[in-house]
């Protein structure tokens, strides 16, 4: 039995050095492995929109850009390619967002509510025609099978129906319907699972909107990857980054099938579009907008937002806000902090951003006081680490760094060398790794230059 049990130990460590061997000789892919793979489909990356994108970014054009117009009245301006009106199977009950309330409408079958002609009890009733001396009034929106009156605040319910039968979870989906006729306002957070801080940012802004002052509309889809949001992961149980697949595929891979899904149902009701992420692999995040700063319309939608840094990226294929902009829709990325956490200070620049948007399209009247311009990067890089070990940084967010200044060391916890990372230029820290081991190649500080005022545009 003995000899039995060695050459089972024996067996499994040369199986084990082979699939180590067979690991580090063969190039790691998200994709599953029966899969046959598209030549032209997107490939998810090790190095996500941090480090990729902006190393892959189109340069910016010289150009003049429009100033930002605000949107009082319903225009033709916008995404002209909704889709078309369907009728609802039901109305959905106006709510105060801020109380605790069911999960969402599809806790009952959409179905029930079509066998009957009656209204829900606390239905709100639609303006009256007879009122015809009053202010314009906003339209019913009609989104995932329901009807969202004028002046009224809901909780739907999102699902790409393509989970295993019994598992499938809802997505709660709130919105908001002015009274007034405006844009259709969306925000979209955690697309990847472990990024907290989008998801208060989104909550934090919706539950704070009242709908009788309101003009258009607010939809906001907290937390887009639901599964992973549940197992902490930023990808799909697929091992996809879903912020590599839009606007998706109705047949394709899982990734595909959500992104899909989302984008029909939800994405293409938007006029304007923010989608809310963190930093990746322990990286964090100066406040920011990613944007297309190539394309008028989204560089003049930066300029709504409040003491937001602009960082000038034309993004990736198969991210959701290129997918939205070739979709006709305005759209930018806001990245603040880092994942797997909840920062107060991150949180609060979104929040108060999202809000200067809002006043700055017409859509809400409050007293705000603005605060100084950020600066739009035009230019950004990352520096990578040379050699592997313990990062230990001498900079922090936001600081400003001189060309060859000393960013950070990596220590070697057995040699005890001290290797540095110096700047490769002069700029400001606008993100950077947390202290972490490193490997070398290791993106660690993304340095913004060629920075301009918003005015100088």
């Amino acid at each position: 039995m003995s000899i039995i049990h060695y050459s089972h130990r024996v067996l499994f460590v040369v199986i084990a050095g082979l699939s180590l061997s067979t690991a580090l000789t063969t190039p790691v892919r998200a994709d599953l492995p029966e899969e046959t793979v598209s030549p032209d489909a997107p490939v998810d990356t090790d190095e996500d929109e941090e480090v990729a994108d902006i190393e892959n970014s189109v340069p910016r054009t010289n150009g003049t850009v429009p100033p930002v117009a605000p949107i009082t009245q319903p225009t033709a301006a916008g995404n002209t390619d909704r889709p078309p009106a369907e009728p609802a199977k039901r109305i959905a009950p106006n709510i105060d967002l801020k109380e605790v309330t069911p999960e969402a409408l599809t806790a009952e079958p959409l179905e029930a509510a079509a066998e009957t002609d009656a209204e829900p009890d606390d239905a709100p009733v639609a303006p009256s025609p007879a009122a015809s001396e009053s202010p314009p009034q906003a339209a019913t929106l009609t989104l995932l099978d329901t009807d969202v009156l004028p002046g009224t605040s809901t909780r739907l319910a999102w699902t790409p129906n393509i989970q295993i039968a019994g598992l499938a979870q809802p997505t709660p989906v709130l919105v908001v319907n002015g009274t007034r006729p405006g844009p259709n306002l969306c925000l979209t957070a955690a697309i990847h699972g472990d990024e907290l801080n989008g998801i208060e940012i989104v909550r934090r802004t919706v539950y704070d909107l009242n709908p009788a002052k309101l003009s258009g509309r607010v939809i906001g889809v907290p937390i887009v990857n639901l599964q992973g949001f549940q197992q902490a992961s930023r990808y799909l149980p697929d091992r996809r980054d879903l912020n590599r697949h839009f606007p998706g595929k109705p047949d394709g891979s899982l990734a595909d099938r959500i992104a899909h899904s989302l984008f029909q149902r939800v994405i293409r009701h938007c006029d304007l579009l923010v989608d809310i992420h963190t930093g990746s692999l322990r990286r964090t995040n100066l406040p920011q907008l990613r944007a297309d700063m190539n394309n008028p319309a989204v560089a003049s939608f930066t300029k709504g937002f409040d003491r937001m840094a602009v960082v000038h990226s034309s993004g990736s294929r198969g991210m959701l806000r290129n997918a939205a902009v070739d979709a006709g829709i305005t759209a930018v990325t806001m990245e603040a902090g880092e994942s797997l956490r909840i920062q107060e200070h991150q949180i609060n620049a979104g929040v108060n951003s999202l809000n200067s948007l809002m006043e700055k399209q017409g859509m809400i009247s409050r007293m705000f006081v603005w605060g100084n311009p950020e600066p739009v990067y035009y230019d950004s890089h990352w520096v990578r680490a040379q050699h592997g070990g313990i990062l230990f940084s001498e900079v922090k967010l936001g600081d400003t760094v001189s060309d060859g200044q000393i960013l950070g060391y990596v220590a070697d916890p057995i040699t005890n060398a001290q290797h540095p990372i110096k700047a490769t230029s002069k700029g400001r820290i606008i993100g950077m790794a947390v202290d972490q081991v490193v490997m070398a190649g290791f993106a660690a500080y993304h340095i913004g230059s060629k920075a301009t005022s918003p005015e100088e545009g």
